[in-house]
């Protein structure tokens, strides 16, 4: 019965864990591809190739139901793997869906016409090649009208996060929400596009400002998975281990996943 969690490094923990939280009893293979990390300054090419080979090794641990926890996978690679066709019995699904539910208030079944949504101007953060592929607009275009978003590629935070500098990170956070701001000084609402970028929620409203609603991945894709698994229970995979994988060196991404959750985590060789 587990599920796939993928992510080129750690941010997609953050997702491991609010799905933990949500589905306790549903065992998660975590798979880092730590040696490729971080997947933000690739190409598109490059992301859907190592993408797509991480999501056929996660299916090898007994998983049919694969997230991609990394917005840069989800936004390169996703529909094309979907595209090209999958195995029978096996899905992929991304991180923007549930984040696109939220900001328009309605369901992804919801196949009406495009409308206009409360929030009028929306900033987005993301790593470069999520911002280069304009995935998360296209997708939102599908859904609403009316809306102005504004994007800002945060180079150099995902790095900061990965090695542990927390310093850096929330003086790179606050140089790039200063950037945005001086494009669209008055945003209502801002969407952290990397699952690496909840553990900075709270830098990222302290120098957005309070009247800014900041929409985070993590407990979304949860609930979003909690409910896909309600409906689709032949999902669950035959798989009854929680496993963490990574393509790097094992003892070192353990021990910053262990600073990263402040918990004991152990990764193995993938």
């Amino acid at each position: 019965m587990a599920v796939g969690i993928f992510d080129s490094g750690l941010g997609g923990l953050t997702v491991w864990e609010a799905v933990r939280k949500r589905l306790p009893d549903l065992p998660l293979v975590y798979y880092a591809d730590s040696a490729h990390a971080p997947y933000g300054v690739r190409d598109a090419e490059d992301v859907y190739r190592l993408t797509k080979a991480a999501v056929e090794r996660i299916w090898e641990e007994g998983v049919d139901l694969v997230i991609l926890a990394c917005n840069t996978a989800s936004a390169a690679a996703l529909r094309r793997i979907q595209e090209e066709g999958l195995p029978p019995g096996k899905r992929v699904l991304g991180v923007f869906v549930p984040l696109i539910e939220a900001l328009t208030e309605r369901k992804w079944g919801d196949n009406s016409p495009p409308r206009e949504v409360a929030v009028k101007h929306v900033a987005l953060f993301a790593t470069p090649a999520t911002v280069a592929s304009r995935a998360f607009q296209r997708e939102l275009a599908f859904r609403a009208i009316g809306v102005d978003v504004e994007a800002q590629a945060c180079g150099g935070v995902v790095d900061a996060i990965e090695e542990g500098d927390q310093i850096l990170a929330e003086a790179l956070v606050r140089s790039h929400v200063e950037a945005l701001k001086r494009k669209m000084p008055n945003p209502e609402a801002a969407v952290l596009g990397c699952t690496h970028y909840p553990l900075l929620a709270d830098v990222f409203q302290e120098a957005l400002g309070a009247d800014v609603k900041v929409f985070s991945q993590a407990n979304l894709v949860a609930e979003s998975l909690a409910d896909y698994l309600e409906r689709h229970p032949d999902m669950l995979g035959e798989g009854r281990e929680n496993r963490f994988l990574t393509t790097g060196d094992a003892r070192q991404v353990s021990d910053r996943a262990t600073q990263f959750l402040r918990r004991k985590i152990a990764f193995q060789p993938a």
